[in-house]
């Protein structure tokens, strides 16, 4: 099997030698002749029922060649079976939740998790009883009707981690699902560690330059069929165009990932060492639950951070005035660094006790390190700082 490195390049591109192309070829066809009725009618069927592929594509929303590559292109990247691509992450996760609503009603989730996530499933929107658990505390919280584990490790925003492979032995034959968009592909495998499902907002690292939004599922094929059934119904399909942007983005993933991890490790010892910062979260430095799994579970602590200010909402909110460089903006994952406040912006649908509860203080902000150099990086940010400070 190659490097991750090599696969990265060249994963999806297995017959652009018989296309005679270099590039992702986009194609952007709604509909497909359909010359032989018969042929149609069996593509049809197949594809309606959850098959990756079939001899005619019929219909865009069931099947786009441009898509495909990429899926499979990330199946290898995880070590799955299959991937399928959605057109957000929180499509794909509620694809997720309708998938698995069939094996029972009931949910296990330990937080934190992406604000959003979190509110799809105590919302109860997903037609699902979320129960709140601790990690440590999954096995005796299975019920009969336990339909779905599911965890984020690295933890949005605080990075806490989660062992994932205690919580697959704790969950049994209950299916883990694990949302590894912090991480990615270069810096962790669930599939490795028993998890049953991956879920990527490919929106993040895996584009990787702020202009697709995306999701992803990986997993078996088995368990890939039902979620292309209800893509199909659904009409969630990645758009080609974001397909095309999603697959060149992945050559340059893994230098992204590490030149990103490089500055925000550097960032976080320095803000450690300021006056103004409280607490830096950051994999590898005793802030984070389960701290050493970055050392074991995965391969690298990060290109994400957390820190919390002494002077709390005010202080959050003057350094997210006053950088220049950093951007303030949700979101994260982008060839340029972001800063956001957790409390104010992604995790503003929690109530004010969960937030407290999860460590999502006035604050706290959270920094995605993109790919300049490091130096710059700390000149605005700590420009910022004093000046929170006054």
């Amino acid at each position: 099997m190659p490097h991750l490195h090599t696969l990265a390049v060249h994963a999806g591109r297995e017959d652009f030698g018989q296309l005679g192309v270099h590039a992702p070829p986009i194609d952007l066809s709604t509909t497909y002749p359909v010359p032989d009725l018969a042929a149609g009618t069996a593509s049809f069927d197949a594809l309606v029922a959850g098959e990756a592929s079939a001899a005619n594509p019929i219909y865009a929303r069931l099947h786009n060649p441009t898509v495909a590559r990429v899926e499979g292109a990330l199946a290898q990247l995880e070590g799955s079976e299959a991937c399928v691509a959605f057109g957000s992450g929180m499509a794909a996760l509620a694809a997720l939740l309708m998938a698995v609503r069939t094996d029972g009603g009931h949910v296990l989730v330990v937080r934190p998790l992406y604000g959003t996530s979190d509110h799809l499933l105590a919302s109860g929107m997903a037609g699902l009883e979320a129960e709140f658990v601790d990690a440590a505390d999954i096995a005796s919280r299975i019920r009969p009707t336990t339909a779905l584990v599911m965890i984020e490790t690295p933890a949005n925003p605080t990075l806490d981690l989660v062992d994932i492979r205690a919580v697959v032995a704790a969950a049994g034959k209950v299916p883990v699902a694990v949302d590894s968009t912090f991480a990615t592909p270069v810096l962790q495998n669930p599939i490795a560690l028993g998890a049953t499902y991956v879920l990527h907002s490919a929106t993040k690292f895996l584009g990787g330059h702020g202009d697709v939004i995306a999701g992803v599922v990986c997993c078996s094929e088995e368990n890939a069929k039902p979620l292309r059934q209800i893509r199909a119904v659904t009409g969630a399909l990645l758009h080609p165009l974001g397909a095309y942007l999603l697959h060149r983005g992945l050559p340059t993933l893994a230098l992204r990932v590490e030149r990103a991890q490089h500055n925000a490790g550097v960032l976080a010892q320095r803000l450690a060492e300021h006056s103004a910062v409280a607490t830096v979260f950051y994999p590898g430095m005793g802030t984070v639950a389960n701290d050493h799994l970055a050392a074991t579970q995965m391969r690298g602590p990060g290109a994400l951070l957390a820190f919390d200010l002494h002077g709390g909402h005010a202080a959050a909110s003057t350094v997210m005035k006053a950088v220049r460089l950093l951007t303030p903006a949700v979101s994260l994952g982008s060839v340029d660094s972001l800063i956001q406040h957790p409390a104010g912006l992604t995790h503003r649908v929690l109530d004010e006790a969960t937030r407290q509860a999860t460590g999502i203080t006035a604050g706290l902000l959270r920094v995605s390190a993109g790919i300049e150099h490091v130096n710059d990086l700390w000149a605005d940010l700590s420009a910022a700082l004093e000046t929170a400070r006054g």
